[in-house]
């Protein structure tokens, strides 16, 4: 690991001036559970690392208020996780970021951070694409906000510029008459990275949303509207053959998890799971 400077600001516009004057050389440090992991391999070696945790403006926090819930960028997974709120109105979020790590990183991973690393295998983006999540990236030339899915450009890339960094995380309030459910494959129970992540959501009129990990560049979104797959009169093998057509737009590669094969037969697996617990979700609250 190379020797860098270590900056500690407590407020936006203090971090804007030494963004300003670090940049492009430099890295921000929020929980640190990837950085720390990348300085070490010699992955990443900025002259610069800019601790964000003492930011007044960034502080974590989770608040719902009128159509929407703000989810504050230092937001940590445990944090998440537990939330009566993310458990109540989002829980495939809820069972996403509970699939981060060990409790040990998720006490430290921040949510902004996590997406900020753009790795295909994020467990989180594909619950907050399925939730429709907006991005609020923030610099001294203000702020703007842009949907998750223009966020994540590609692996490890996002669309921040050089002098932006995310301040929170906002989801519309789910409509009541939908569900979702969230599931993944890993080699192992326990730490790991997911070999493929999947959220799905349905919803009364029909639409079945399967948000995708691990099997592509970057998480995505494919649809099926015709109602085939919330129908109770279509037969399994009928709605699996639905399902594997859907995944035929993923693009899986092999790698040491698994090869692209068998992550392309293993969607349609999932998929069918995580559809199955969306209904009884939706039959549920009907």
């Amino acid at each position: 690991m190379r020797t860098f400077s270590y900056l500690r600001p407590t407020n936006l516009s203090t971090l804007f001036a030494m963004i300003q004057k670090s940049a492009p050389d430099y890295r921000l440090l929020a929980g640190g559970t990837d950085l720390l992991v990348r300085l070490k391999s010699g992955k990443f070696s900025p002259n610069t690392i800019i601790d964000i945790k003492g930011v007044t403006e960034l502080q974590s926090g989770i608040n719902m208020e009128g159509s929407t819930l703000t989810i504050g960028a230092l937001t940590n997974m445990a944090t998440l996780e537990s939330e009566k709120s993310i458990l109540e109105t989002y829980p495939a979020l809820a069972e996403a970021v509970h699939n981060v790590g060990s409790i040990q990183i998720r006490n430290r991973a921040s949510i902004a951070g996590n997406l900020c690393n753009a790795s295909p295998a994020a467990d989180s983006a594909p619950a907050l694409l399925i939730y429709d999540a907006r991005v609020t990236c923030i610099s001294a030339r203000g702020e703007r906000q842009l949907p998750l899915a223009e966020f994540i450009v590609g692996p490890g890339k996002t669309a921040l510029a050089v002098d932006e960094l995310v301040k929170e995380i906002i989801l519309p309030i789910p409509a009541a008459n939908q569900a979702a459910a969230f599931t993944r494959l890993t080699r192992r129970k326990g730490v790991d990275l997911a070999t493929i992540s999947l959220c799905c959501q349905v919803n009364t009129s029909g639409i079945t949303r399967f948000a995708l990990g691990a099997v592509g560049p970057v998480p995505f979104i494919v649809e099926e509207k015709e109602g085939i797959l919330t129908s109770g009169t279509v037969s399994l093998e009928d709605k699996k053959a639905c399902i594997s057509e859907l995944m035929e737009k993923a693009t899986p590669i092999s790698d040491v998890r698994a090869s692209k094969e068998y992550r392309q037969a293993m969607l349609t697996v999932l998929g069918l799971r995580a559809l199955s617990t969306a209904l009884e979700r939706l039959k549920a609250i009907q």
